[in-house]
């Protein structure tokens, strides 16, 4: 199975339908990308969940160590990290069951998308959600 990225439609509806994003490697350093995205998304109108055990509190939002700690329904994970680290948060997500499982620019790994498609987890790899939210608006 070669994987491939939902429609341009499907990512439109993805994007007005889920509004809570856990991000995955949210730094709270303003420089960094993921800080930027997630800045952008939560200024237009995005609850954003940040998941990063080094740090206590981003975009002033409580930050959680792991996806198990969140306590409550995740619509979209988002991962800012390196591909080598996605399957195994392929592997935590079945466990929390977002609608949603996305990674950003560079970032793929075909083993976790056919996981995450097991569990019936809609999956985005290899884009920038503030670049596809921008498309639609």
């Amino acid at each position: 199975m070669t994987f491939t990225n939902p429609t341009d439609q499907q990512i439109k509806e993805i994007l007005h339908k889920y509004k809570r994003i856990a991000v995955i490697g949210l730094s709270n350093n303003p420089a960094r990308t993921s800080y930027m995205v997630s800045e952008a998304m939560q200024k237009a109108g995005y609850e954003i969940i940040p998941v990063n055990p080094m740090v206590d509190s981003v975009l002033g939002q409580k930050s959680y160590a792991s996806l198990k700690d969140i306590d409550k329904e995740v619509d979209i994970i988002n991962v800012f990290r390196r591909s080598e680290f996605v399957y195994d948060l392929a592997k935590e997500a079945t466990e929390i069951k977002p609608k949603v499982f996305w990674t950003q620019l560079d970032v793929f790994d075909e083993d976790a998308a056919k996981l995450l498609q097991e569990h019936n987890i809609l999956t985005v790899m290899n884009r920038c959600i503030k670049v596809e939210h921008a498309k639609f608006k």
